[in-house]
């Protein structure tokens, strides 16, 4: 489905490039390496088209980051990745010698950092070229099934309409694929189209 023009989401998918630009330069801080995300893929999904085949998860269980932000426009973000694809993101994060041990202690704080600098990136980008206000909260990471995960987050957000950006990140030659999913109500919609077509206006 398609409620913006393809204007609007070229704009959307520039101004995301940004912050996925920001996100790979700190990633590459952290695990001491070139981080490569790919140019974000925008696309809008009813709820209930929402599944593992439309988010390219093929895998059992994944993780996710989920953060809640507030203030111009009202959104539930999501940071999604297959559990086997997570796991190798923290081993590049805490170095490769690390032990399953580790590896298992530490995923959820790795995995929360990782999602804070993505998603912050994301929404700061937003927020800056949009003139937008926006908060955030602290990230939350879980790991479960893709069809327990959704289901949840669709029960919870009540909302018709999802953004999804699919992005591919490269960490010392591990392709990762995860998606970032935006789930807006319907006035932040609105809100969101409006602060596009101005952003569209000024180029």
């Amino acid at each position: 489905m398609s409620i913006f023009s393809a204007d609007q989401l070229d704009a959307l998918a520039e101004i995301f490039n940004i912050g996925a630009g920001r996100a790979a330069s700190s990633l590459s801080e952290i695990v001491g390496s070139q981080v490569g995300l790919s140019v974000p893929r925008v696309e809008f999904f009813k709820s209930s088209e929402i599944n593992a085949a439309t988010l390219s998860l093929h895998s059992e269980r994944i993780g996710v980051v989920r953060q809640h932000f507030s203030g111009s426009l009202e959104a539930e973000a999501m940071l999604l990745f297959t559990e086997q694809r997570a796991l190798d993101i923290v081993r590049d994060m805490m170095g490769s010698d690390a032990s399953v041990e580790d590896l298992a202690e530490y995923e959820q704080e790795a995995m929360c950092e990782l999602g804070n600098i993505i998603l912050n990136a994301c929404i700061s980008a937003i927020a800056d070229i949009l003139e937008a206000s926006l908060q955030t909260t602290l990230p939350v990471y879980l790991v479960d099934s893709i069809e327990v995960i959704l289901a949840q987050v669709i029960s919870e957000a009540g909302q018709p309409v999802m953004l999804v950006l699919h992005i591919d990140m490269t960490i010392e030659k591990h392709d990762s694929q995860g998606n970032l999913v935006f789930i807006l109500s319907s006035a932040s919609l609105d809100e969101l189209m409006n602060h596009i077509n101005r952003y569209i206006e000024k180029m």
